[in-house]
């Protein structure tokens, strides 16, 4: 064991120290660190949502009408498998967009058809107002 009885220069005066106390430093940095803690808000995990009340005597959800237009290679237009022109199509189209329960609308062309045809056939349907519109078969094409 040492122990340091003076100045190993001799003289009387102290030697300076050059170590920096950290204490007081640490004691602050640990109250604010506390500080913080407390003023954050608490986080909730939950997602408030506004769930529609049930209602035990509603009827059960029934299946939509399926429309399904079908566009071959060549432009011929087929009305749920049934062979249609243009003309008819359009016809058999706003006779569905008056129907109070529109039905869906399924267009499902050939690979090789082109696409002015099937542009044609949205085009038409948005314009008569047919809301539940959507392709059908787009696997092939990947």
């Amino acid at each position: 064991m040492g122990m340091n009885v003076g100045s190993s220069s001799g003289g009387d005066e102290p030697e300076v120290m050059m170590d920096v106390n950290t204490t007081p430093l640490i004691d602050v940095m640990l109250v604010l660190l506390v500080m913080l803690i407390i003023t954050i808000p608490i986080q909730l995990h939950a997602v408030n949502l506004d769930m529609p009340v049930p209602n035990p005597n509603a009827t059960p959800p029934q299946d939509p009408k399926v429309v399904e237009i079908f566009i071959d290679f060549d432009g011929t237009l087929f009305w749920n498998g049934e062979q249609t022109e243009k003309s008819a199509l359009e016809g058999k189209m706003i006779e569905a967009a008056k129907d109070p329960e529109q039905p869906e609308i399924h267009i499902k062309p050939h690979k090789l058809v082109d696409y002015g045809h099937v542009a044609h056939v949205m085009a038409g349907a948005q314009r008569i107002g047919l809301k539940k519109l959507g392709m059908k078969g787009t696997e092939q094409f990947l």
